[in-house]
């Protein structure tokens, strides 16, 4: 069984690019725009990228029951 979520952490792996990507042009909008605070969904896409990529660590780890 060892691999069966590769596909999956693969996927999740590629979706906390995506969101730290867009955290990232929200940010360069919220500078462009002369803003001095945090845009809020910034904030929200930051808290996304860390669940999405605890997950595929989740995944990535070996299955206790495994032995």
């Amino acid at each position: 069984m060892a691999g069966e979520f590769d596909d999956i952490r693969g996927r999740l792996e590629g979706i906390a690019e995506e969101l730290a990507d867009l955290a990232i042009v929200r940010l360069r909008e919220s500078i462009d725009a002369g803003g001095h605070e945090l845009p809020v969904d910034e904030k929200r896409l930051t808290r996304a990228r860390r669940a999405v990529e605890k997950a595929a660590h989740i995944l990535s780890e070996p299955d206790p029951g495994a032995d």
